[in-house]
């Protein structure tokens, strides 16, 4: 039944966005009583939330090309591809984290999960000696991923076949440069 009503939540969403979201909706859709529905999920937060939440039940791992640059580019295609998809389901989603707590604190669960994941594409370029042994792993990613969220979902600009692969070579020769070294630990004077 989870997987009837997690597919309904994204199937309304993905037709009518968040303001025509409802758990009656849901609830017809999947093929379940309303009650239900409301008794498990509560609300549509609580739907976004365990949609969110599903996500990260999942066996995804980052893309492994054998370099530091090639394993970014690849991350940021899966990423253009998410967030340009028809129907908007992504962009519905961050959309959403917006009007909604519970939605809003299982996207940053979501977040935290695919960043943690993708710690492995710094790691490996460490080990190959490609990147300085102190890169902090979560500022590249985010610097690496940063300007696709920026131009698709901040700009809405259209898709640029380019820009997956010009993001990552910027993060990676500013990592391997050492721009992404971790700061020293100030001791106190």
């Amino acid at each position: 039944m989870r997987t009837q009503v997690l597919d309904a939540v994204l199937a309304e969403l993905g037709e009518h966005g968040y303001d025509g979201l409802s758990t009656d909706a849901v609830a017809a859709r999947a093929g379940v009583h309303r009650t239900t529905v409301y008794r498990r999920w509560g609300d549509v937060g609580g739907l976004l939330a365990d949609v969110l939440d599903a996500a990260s039940d999942d066996d995804w791992q980052p893309p492994d090309t054998g370099s530091l640059e090639g394993d970014l580019t690849a991350l940021n295609r899966e990423i253009q591809t998410a967030l340009t998809a028809q129907p908007p389901i992504v962009m519905a989603l961050i959309a959403a984290s917006f009007r909604s707590e519970k939605a809003a604190d299982a996207q940053r669960r979501l977040w935290e999960d695919r960043y943690t994941r993708c710690e492995v594409v710094v790691g490996r370029a460490v080990r190959r000696g490609d990147l300085p042994a102190d890169t902090d792993a979560r500022r590249l990613l985010l610097a690496a991923t940063a300007p696709l969220y920026h131009q698709l979902v901040l700009l809405r600009s259209a898709p640029d076949p380019r820009l997956p692969g010009h993001a990552a070579r910027t993060a990676a020769l500013a990592a391997a440069a050492g721009g992404f070294a971790e700061p020293p630990c100030e001791t106190p004077s």
